[in-house]
């Protein structure tokens, strides 16, 4: 509810923008690059779309397969309608296996049910492996601000600190050596944890597979050596079949980072067999609603495509300044601005489908080509229909649509606006500050208009080309 008030305090906050400042670009160049490796970009990211979309098409079916291959290789499918049912299901699992400890990969839905307070508060201990959420967890579980890096927001320094207080070890300097103090500090959790929760890039539907890309290889750890593997996404994650993932991945890494492909991608299917060293013992696939079903048969449905790359987060000019944290929920971004309002509800999330530019860098680098700026302005529709927005603010738009719609009012209007606003200027030709527009000019000046409408300038330019010269005329 409160992305203006949140986006203005870190706007504020001097660390926080020498942060933003150092990451602004990162995977930007290293995208550009890595896509031209590829023979038609274009082409597979149509390709891409189709995959995507081919699955949302008929997800009920492709769900039904992906069940019944699962089970046939030894797993458990259980289904998760609310937030609630993915912690009552986790819990349950580990009551029945007597688990104490419980390591986690990344997981940005179970995020979304604050699955590791839930486990906590069910006396159990819980250990975050994904180096940034690792990061996160011991600074008092502060929430991600990043789908691909979640905590791109600290600097090594803040990191350096937060490891010296908590591992109670000498304060490192280099990042390989931080590097290798998370390692030390997780190694013994990997060993002795009873059950691996992930999250899922990709669920299989004719293997029954989850497909895992990380960087870290925390996630085939997480995975394979305590005996049960919980693995947790949402419904839209399925794709039809594994060709369809090597496709996927062709995109994937390349928008995410700007890796040609990512350090580790995990296959797994089914559980441990006879003979087998590595692997769980008892695996179960948790497949999430929690309002995706109702954003499938929304209007803004095609934002269920995203792959979670992260591009539109790392080109967007709002994101880039004010960080992920601004969002207020799990997505932040371009995505998140479609996302949150549909999982929590539009009157929940007012300011997110406002919260762009509509430059359409989004849309441009989404992989799977959602058109992110359209479907933010439908969710903006929709607010206006619904009398969600400020009175003043639906009578302005009311007003201006009304104007649009006659010309000749128009044309009066606009010219005693654009003689007013030519009286606003200083001697410097500039506006500083504009009545009923405060919003704008608190933080930028506006050079004044020329003092006559598009149409007065259009009308003479035309004027002076149709009437020749005196020198022309002898």
């Amino acid at each position: 509810m409160y992305f203006k008030e949140r986006a203005h305090v870190k706007l504020h906050d001097a660390q926080l923008q020498y942060n933003l400042r150092k990451i602004k670009g990162k995977f930007v160049e290293k995208r550009k690059v890595a896509l031209t490796e590829l023979d038609d970009f274009e082409a597979t990211r149509e390709a891409a779309r189709a995959i995507r979309q081919r699955a949302l098409d008929d997800l009920d079916v492709w769900l039904s397969i992906f069940e019944e291959n699962a089970r046939a290789r030894g797993a458990t499918v259980l289904f998760a309608q609310t937030p609630a049912e993915i912690n009552a299901l986790v819990l349950e699992i580990a009551r029945r296996h007597e688990v104490r400890k419980i390591i986690k990969s990344k997981s940005m839905v179970s995020e979304e049910s604050a699955l590791d307070h839930a486990i906590e508060a069910a006396g159990l201990t819980v250990v975050e492996t994904d180096l940034g959420e690792y990061i996160l967890q011991i600074n008092n579980y502060e929430p991600p601000s990043h789908i691909i890096g979640p905590a791109l927001h600290k600097s090594r320094e803040e990191v350096a600190e937060l490891f010296h207080k908590r591992h109670g070890k000498p304060k490192k300097e280099g990042i390989d050596e931080l590097c290798l103090e998370a390692r030390s500090e997780l190694r013994t959790h990997y060993l002795t944890a009873d059950m691996g929760i992930s999250g899922g890039n990709f669920f299989v539907a004719e293997t029954g597979s989850v497909v895992l890309v990380t960087n870290e290889g925390n996630a085939t750890l997480t995975t394979t050596l305590p005996k049960v593997h919980v693995a947790i996404s949402g419904i839209e994650k399925i794709v039809p079949t594994l060709e369809d993932v090597a496709t996927l991945m062709r995109l994937l890494p390349r928008s995410a980072t700007g890796q040609s492909i990512s350090n580790y991608v995990d296959i797994l299917t089914g559980v441990k067999g006879p003979g087998e060293f590595h692997g769980a013992e008892h695996m179960y696939f948790i497949v999430v609603d929690s309002g995706r079903t109702a954003l499938l048969a929304s209007d803004v449905k095609e934002a269920l495509r995203c792959i979670r790359c992260g591009a539109c987060m790392n080109h967007c000019p709002v994101y880039q300044n004010v960080g992920g944290h601004s969002y207020g929920w799990v997505y932040p971004g371009p995505i998140g601005a479609i996302l949150t309002p549909m999982y929590v509800g539009l009157e929940n999330a007012l300011d997110l489908p406002h919260a762009s530019t509509l430059c359409n860098q989004c849309g441009v680098v989404c992989p799977v080509k959602i058109p992110l700026p359209d479907l933010q302005r439908k969710l903006r529709e929709k607010e206006f229909e619904r009398h969600l927005r400020p009175w003043y603010e639906r009578f302005g738009l009311k007003a201006w649509g009304w104007l649009a719609g006659h010309p000749a009012v128009y044309g009066i209007v606009t010219k005693v606006g654009i003689r007013a606003l030519r009286l606003l200027a200083d001697r410097n030709g500039m506006i500083r500050k504009l009545p009923l527009g405060g919003g704008w000019t608190d933080e930028r000046d506006m050079p004044s208009p020329a003092g006559r409408t598009f149409r007065e300038l259009y009308a003479e330019r035309h004027r002076n080309r149709a009437t020749p010269s005196m020198e022309t005329s002898r």
